[in-house]
């Protein structure tokens, strides 16, 4: 049928033309070596999954005071810059696509990985929730709220990330603005109440997101940055007095600031939970944003395929389905049977539920 398209078909973004219209969606695997540098695991796991049309990374900090979890890769010292220089040339020998995440934790952190100071937020308000630190599981302690003249050096330090992006030798890369991370605790009602320019009204608490979107934009190009947003995560205290009217007009934003791809996670059923169809925001934001957009959240063959030929996204990506199926396009052509994911090993550590998956017996 001519037109047809589905998860199979290719997909032009910008300059970049996909194979297919399956994206790896970026997942914290907690595999990192010393000092937060890939290791070469990091290495072999990408590579596995190549196949993707895009592969998103996990999420990297952007700075020492950007990160939270223990064995995170980050982006911003030239041994990171190394070792993701391995991970994209591999990637980029078997054909692939890959993007890297920029990620900045905000308040979901602790002194313990800051050298005894503060995580940072936009306003200092209590964060239920605990973190594993080298030193054991702790809660959440009340962050402290940035200083006005503190935002710039937030913005350079995305700039700084994204310019490394480039020497890694990335295609492109992600904003992590989901999640209750920093940029969405900018972001929404509930985690904002600030008094400055940063802070009050829609056009205030979208300041700094956008502000570091330019920035990114300014190394990389519009049509290789994206944007992650998650409007329906109430994890680390997150919550908006009213999310249609703030990721509405944020996204009108992104669009006019000419922005690659938005990718939102909505989820419609599996481990990801289930919005009802009537809080979905993605068919309201789809009319909105203009170019490439990406959904997320307990898809697989049927629901992905619907979703495209709908015309309801662009791309689909898949978390779970590619972690345990490094082969994820070639079973869901063969209607094959998925591998199941062992849940225990998602942030363990070592070989285990990372690289052991197996691909498909070749016949």
């Amino acid at each position: 049928m001519a037109g047809h398209k589905d998860i199979f078909s290719q997909y032009r973004m910008g300059d970049l033309t996909l194979p297919n219209r399956m994206v790896m969606a970026p997942m914290t695997r907690n595999r990192a070596g010393d000092a937060d540098v890939p290791v070469s695991l990091t290495v072999t796991y990408y590579v596995q999954r190549a196949s993707a049309g895009m592969i998103i990374t996990e999420g990297s900090q952007v700075s020492p005071q950007g990160v939270g979890y223990m064995h995170t890769p980050g982006i911003y010292s030239e041994e990171q810059v190394a070792g993701w220089k391995k991970v994209t040339d591999a990637v980029h020998q078997v054909g692939g696509r890959i993007f890297i995440q920029l990620w900045h934790v905000g308040r979901v952190s602790h002194s313990d990985f800051l050298g005894d100071d503060l995580p940072v937020a936009p306003s200092a308000l209590p964060v239920e929730g605990f973190v594993h630190t080298p030193n054991g599981k702790k809660p959440i302690p009340m962050p402290r709220a940035l200083e006005t003249d503190e935002i710039p050096d937030i913005v350079k330090q995305f700039r700084h990330a994204a310019e490394n992006a480039r020497k890694a030798g990335f295609d492109g890369v992600e904003i992590h603005g989901a999640n209750g991370y920093l940029l969405d605790q900018f972001l929404r009602s509930g985690s904002n109440k600030r008094t400055d320019n940063y802070g009050g009204n829609l056009e205030n608490r979208t300041r700094l997101p956008l502000e570091v979107t330019k920035a990114v934009i300014e190394v990389w190009g519009d049509d290789r940055v994206g944007y992650r947003i998650s409007p329906h995560n109430i994890a680390h205290s997150m919550s908006d007095v009213n999310p249609m009217e703030t990721f509405s007009y944020f996204t009108k934003e992104l669009n006019k600031i000419g922005l690659g791809y938005l990718h939102l996670i909505e989820a419609i059923g599996g481990r990801s939970g289930f919005v009802p169809p009537e809080a979905r925001l993605g068919p309201m934001l789809r009319k909105i944003f203009e170019r490439t957009f990406i959904l997320n959240g307990g898809y697989g063959l049927q629901s992905g395929n619907e979703a495209i030929a709908k015309g309801e996204a662009d791309l689909i990506a898949f978390g779970v389905p590619f972690l345990a199926n490094p082969d994820l396009p070639e079973r869901f052509r063969q209607n094959a049977p998925l591998n199941r994911p062992d849940v225990a090993t998602f942030y363990a550590g070592g070989v285990r539920g990372y690289i052991d998956y197996p691909a498909l017996i070749r016949r």
